[in-house]
């Protein structure tokens, strides 16, 4: 099943690259009913047309139409792609300083040295 919706969709993203495909087996198919119908030349007696002015209009209405619709996709992918940009009104914040006294004196020597290595409690081990 999965099969099968993959090769659909394909073929469904395929159609419109052969869209002037369409248009020349139309009118292959119905030639002989454009010439003798809708063609401008279809009243002379030696006509040379054969259809062909009605295959250009239609080759040129469908690329008018094709060309449209990439222009409009091209204005929704343009709307789609804004973005909003935030700004951020940072503040500065003044540092607060402590009043709190320092104990410490790095000018004298030191007046004993430990020399005893730290045990942990015996009732961890």
């Amino acid at each position: 099943m999965k099969k099968i919706f993959i090769i659909l969709l394909s073929c469904i993203l395929m159609v419109p690259s052969f869209g002037n495909f369409f248009v020349y087996a139309s009118f292959k198919i119905n030639q002989d009913e454009i010439v003798k119908t809708i063609c401008v030349q279809r009243k002379q007696v030696f006509n040379t047309c054969n259809g062909r002015c009605e295959l250009q209009k239609s080759l040129k209405k469908y690329a008018d139409n094709e060309k449209k619709m990439q222009d409009n996709l091209k204005e929704k992918s343009e709307i789609v792609y804004i973005q909003n940009t935030v700004v951020n009104n940072f503040k500065l914040v003044v540092p607060v300083e402590s009043k709190a006294a320092v104990f410490t004196s790095l000018d004298e020597k030191p007046i004993s040295v430990s020399i005893t290595i730290f045990h942990p409690p015996s009732y961890f081990i």
